[in-house]
Parts: C-alpha cells; structure tokens; sequence
C-alpha cells in the first residue's frame, strides 16, 4: 500500500512501469522480426568470428626471433658468430682472425727511416721487404693475416738481373732467391730466424704468434634472445637490468694480444656496473633509459611481441570492430525508423492513443533498441575474451586480467550505441525523406574520425566526434588496467619489433592536464551520455510538435 491506501498496482510509477515494458518489449519484438535485423547481427557476429579464426591461426604460430644486437650475425664468413669472435678479441671482419687461430702479437719493427736498417732474430715477419738470409725457415706457416700473404716456399724463382733490387719489377707479395741461399722478399710474410736487411724508405714488421687452438663454433641461436630485458615495472627511478650474456662485464674476454679486455662497466655512471636506469614518473611515463653498454640489448622477442601483439588485437579489435563497425552498422539499421517506420507503417496512430506521452514513447523505443543491441555487445564481448584469454600468452590457464579491458570495450561500445541510436532516431524525425543519406554521410565523418584518433590522438577536429570520445574511453581503460602498456609500447619501439601497439594504442589525452587516464575515462564517458541525452531531447521536440498524418 502507498500513502494513500492503494494498492501498488494502482500507483503512477507501476502504470509507468507498465507502459515502459510495453513499449520496450513491443520495440524488441519488432526488431526481432525484421530480416534487416537478423542479417546485421548476423555480419556483426560473422565479423568476430573471422577476426577471432585470424587470431588464433596468428598465436598459433611461433614468432621469429629478432638478433636486436646484431651479435649472431658472421661478416666475415669465417663460421664464427660475432659474439664469439668478441669473447675471443678477433677481428669481426678478416676471415684469417678467429677464435683458436694463430693471431700475431706484434714486437717491433724497422720503419722508413729507422736506424739500423737491419734485425737478427727468430720471429713471424709481417709485410717484408728486403733482404733476407735464414738459418731457419718455418715452410708450412699458418695464413694469419689476410694482409701477409705466405711465401710459395717450393715456387720461389731464381733472382736474375733484372729483378735482384727493388727498381725491377717484382710483384708485390713475391720473393726471389739469390745463390748464396739470401731471399730478396716483396711484402711477404713468414715465420724463420735469420738476418733481414730492410732498404732506405721500406719498413717490416715482426712479433710471434700464439699457437693454433681448435675451438667449436658457437651456434648463432645462441646469440638470439640472449639477454632478456629485466624490469620490475616499478615506478619512478630505478636501477633495472642484468648482464645474462656477459658480454658488459667481460670477465675473461681477452683481446688478440691475448691481453685482458678492459670494459667500462658503468657507462651511465650510476655507480652500478653493467646495469640499466630506467626513468619513469608517477603517471607510468617514461621519462629515459639509459644503459651500460650491451646489457639487455637482445630481448626475448617471442614474449614481447607474443603479449604486445596479444595487446594490440584487443584494442585494436575494441576500436575498430566494435566502436567504429558495430556502432555505426547496428543503429545505422536498426535505430534510424524506430519512429519514422511507424509514421510510414500507420501504426503510430494506435500507439499514441494509448495514455502515453510521445516523450515517453521516444525514450521507451530507444531503450527497447539498445535492450536488444546491448546484449547482443555484452554476448560479442564475452565470445571475443573467453577465446583471447584462453589462447591468449602466458602461463595461466585462463588470462583473467583480459577481462576488465573487454568489459571496458563492452561499455564504451553500449555508449556509442545509445548516441548513434540517438543521432540516427533524431535525423530519421528531423528528414524522413534524406534522413537515411544524412546519416550515411555522418556514418562516413564518424568512420573517418575515428581512424584520425587513433593515428593522431592529439588532433583537435575529432574532439567533435562520438567515435573520438568512445576510443579516448578504451585507451584510458587500457592505461588502468595494464599500466605496463607504456613500458612493452616503449620495449617495441627501442628493440624494432613490429608489433602495431604504438598505432592503436596511445596515452589518453583529455585527462584535464592531470595525466590521470581515470580522469580521461570520466570526462569521456559524461560527454557521451550528455550527447545521447542532447539528442534524445532535440528528438523529442521534433516529435512533440510533429502533426501525426
């Protein structure tokens, strides 16, 4: 009983109740059996379908691994990796300098003008030119240089006249032999002991070489996704990172002296060796990155661009499929004539003689639309994050932190749905004739702000747009509730991985100068209801004032 004594079947809010159900469940039976109305669902659900069969055949497939350090890769052709050949102080580029292969220490040396012009020792000789008289003569040496070329010991020809001096013509890396067993040598190289006499204006150069040591090629697997990024995703500044490879502090490496290898470990002169500052303020942002050299410079790139391109489909998938396909095809078909088919149908005569006020009438049909497409967002919704966080990257079982960014995509899809069904229902009273053209052509502005948010996000003509508020809405829900989407945005840009986050996704701009994405959420999700709400009221003065032929 209410105050009066009646019965609760009796009060204005239950006739009220009354009428809304009877609008509402009669609006969504008329769309029930409409053609029109199955055939777009039927695309919308047909769309999700196909983006969810390209999903799964793209995780399904193993991500090639990217060397980011270059460090796998074998310049010289010599079968060793680079990282190796670092480890081993040789020479990246010379196909005679490798890990275990005899390398020249150098000892000295007899310039163009040194005095005296001759040395007398048992030594590898580089590049010689005079005269030399062995009394010992290695004739099988190692090739260690690409520069020093070997004396062809059992093809050395007879010095004649013509060539016994250095005006004759001799080639350069070729040699001659006197009768006195004196060799006149031309930019030769060679391991003997013995007397070599150097010409005014011609240099040679000696020193020893370190024996010949078999060593195994490393793999250049081994130099992919070697050494991971280490990062907690703590705020603010801090020291991160780990040398997992070695190749920063260098413990053991030698150089081709077969000296210790000197590394400056704290490149970023933080006091910590071989480490990484990662700067970043207290909205997420990253301010820098500064790393000592060669630590966490090849990541693994499978997870990285398994979880940002896991990422990138659900936003993009937010957008594009639901706030820019979905929210403009369903009100397009089924919002437009939710009071012009009456007009055209005649039925609207019955409907208003009932004791109903067209206000209300205007509002009970759009809530029997969005009754209908509502549900049919959250069943898409629910479909599309049941599958990803099944299939999804990662160890759980099923990845429950998906679930917030869907909902959110739910909602700002359900907002747009209620503003587009509102604009098209307004257009369809204001021109019943031009009415389906006009929207069309707003469908196409609408469409093509969107594509200019996501691109450039700080555009000003979008801000006019219901699709630009929709998508401020999703990035600032995925910021919320994967606050690390910065972070793996940032990893993908440093490390060149392709993964489309930093296309789709951005930082929510309209957070009132607070950088606070739940501000962006509240400021997006009030215009939105004040555009539904502008346009659910213009139509209803339209209406009230509209003679019913």
């Amino acid at each position: 009983m209410d105050e009066q004594g009646r019965g609760l079947s009796e009060t204005v809010w239950t006739r009220l109740d009354r009428k809304a159900g009877a609008i509402v469940e009669l609006t969504i039976r008329q769309l029930r059996h409409r053609i029109s109305t199955w055939v777009v669902l039927g695309v919308g659900m047909l769309l999700m379908v196909m983006l969810l069969a390209f999903y799964i055949d793209a995780i399904r497939e193993d991500f090639d691994a990217i060397d980011n350090d270059g460090d796998s890769e074998d310049p010289d052709g010599d079968g060793y990796p680079i990282g190796q050949e670092n480890m081993y102080g040789t020479d990246n580029y010379n196909e005679f300098s490798y890990p275990g292969y005899p390398n020249f220490i150098f000892e000295s040396d007899i310039d163009w003008n040194d005095q005296p012009r001759t040395h007398t020792g048992n030594h590898t000789w580089v590049s010689v030119v005079g005269y030399f008289t062995p009394t010992w003569i290695n004739y099988d040496p190692p090739i260690w240089d690409q520069w020093s070329k070997t004396v062809a010991w059992n093809d050395v020809e007879d010095c004649s006249d013509e060539n016994s001096d250095f005006d004759s013509n001799l080639r350069w890396e070729t040699a001659c032999i006197f009768d006195n067993g004196t060799y006149l040598m031309y930019g030769i190289g060679f391991t003997a002991e013995g007397t070599l006499e150097v010409p005014d204006q011609y240099s040679a150069s000696w020193g020893r070489l370190t024996d010949y040591v078999e060593i195994e090629p490393h793999p250049a697997s081994m130099y992919i996704d070697e050494d991971d990024i280490d990062w907690d995703f703590k705020l603010g500044t801090s020291s991160q990172g780990f040398d997992d490879d070695g190749d920063c502090l260098k413990i053991g490496w030698i150089d081709s002296q077969g000296n210790p290898i000197q590394a400056n470990m704290d490149q970023n002169r933080n006091g910590i060796p071989c480490d990484v500052i990662w700067t970043v303020n207290d909205l997420g942002e990253i301010i820098s990155i500064r790393a000592d050299s060669s630590v966490d410079e090849d990541p693994d790139d499978s997870k990285i661009l398994g979880e940002s391109s896991h990422r990138t489909f659900i936003i993009g998938t937010g957008k594009i499929a639901f706030v820019m396909i979905l929210g403009l095809f369903l009100p397009l078909f089924l919002a437009l004539g939710l009071i012009r088919d009456e007009t055209e149908n005649g039925t609207l005569h019955y409907l208003l003689s009932k004791p109903i006020h067209r206000v209300e009438f205007i509002l009970y049909r759009l809530l029997g639309y969005m009754a209908l497409v509502g549900a049919f967002v959250i069943i898409m919704v629910f479909m599309m994050a049941l599958v990803t966080s099944v299939i999804g990257p990662g160890d759980d079982l099923i990845r429950l932190g998906d679930f917030p960014v869907w909902l959110g995509i739910a909602f700002a899809t359900i907002l747009v749905l209620a503003a587009y069904g509102a604009v098209f229902n307004t257009l369809g009273l204001i021109s019943p004739k031009y009415g389906v053209y006009i929207c069309i052509l707003f469908g196409v502005w609408e469409f093509l702000m969107g594509l200019f948010t996501i691109t450039i996000p700080n555009a000003t003509i979008p801000v006019l747009s219901v699709s630009h508020w929709a998508i401020q809405m999703i990035d600032a829900v995925v910021l919320i509730v994967w606050p690390d989407t910065l972070q793996y945005q940032e990893m993908s840009s440093a490390f060149n991985l392709d993964t489309g986050l930093s296309w789709f996704w951005h930082p929510p701009v309209h957070t009132l100068q607070t950088g606070n994405p739940v501000v962006a959420l509240i400021v997006s999700v009030t215009l939105l209801l004040a555009v539904t709400v502008l346009m659910v009221g213009m139509g209803q003065a339209v209406f009230r004032n509209r003679e019913i032929m």
